[in-house]
């Protein structure tokens, strides 16, 4: 479904439940990138749905490679058919910081929720696709996911390696078009 005028625009809560918990409620920070929910859509084709809002989290969130700040926004990138979200960075001057990729189960859109279960790995890839770092794989490897669940934790590890691979050629923005 393609979103029409009145859909762009409307709220939705991002809901992400990691070990079978919802990690991050409706109206806190969801994630790392501390998006607050609820986000404004800004399209939803039916495959993928994007959202877009101000990083809510207080103060500063230092990460060593990249700082999440007042001012911040955050678009996010949900398929409902691939094995991860990206959450697109920029400063409150429009500059690009890069991308946080969160490797997850395909997105399930309800009513007005977003809901995104988190399979630990993540991937961030800098705005000038200099840094490319592969996050928490020991988190992935701790939480028994290959025991558990052998095929979700094959679709986490191949999604993380085909974003690698796409930053890597230089091809990543082209998946966000």
């Amino acid at each position: 479904m393609s979103a029409s005028s009145a859909e762009r625009g409307r709220r939705v809560d991002v809901v992400l439940v990691k070990a079978g918990r919802t990690k991050i409620l409706p109206h806190s920070p969801s994630g790392v990138g501390g998006t607050p929910t609820p986000a404004g859509v800004v399209r939803d084709d039916g495959t993928r749905i994007t959202v877009r809002a101000p990083w809510a989290g207080e103060g500063v969130r230092d990460f060593g490679f990249v700082r999440f700040e007042p001012g911040d926004v955050f678009t996010e990138r949900y398929w409902r058919d691939r094995w991860y979200a990206v959450k697109e960075v920029r400063a409150g001057d429009g500059s690009l910081k890069g991308w946080y990729c969160d490797i997850t189960r395909p997105a399930s859109v309800h009513g007005s929720e977003v809901v995104v279960e988190d399979l630990d790995l993540d991937l961030w890839v800098s705005g000038d696709g200099t840094e490319i770092l592969r996050l928490d794989e020991d988190e992935f490897a701790a939480s028994g996911l290959a025991r558990t669940d052998p095929r979700a934790a094959e679709e986490a590890e191949r999604a993380l390696d085909a974003l690698e691979l796409l930053a890597r050629a230089g091809r990543f923005s082209a998946l966000l078009a």
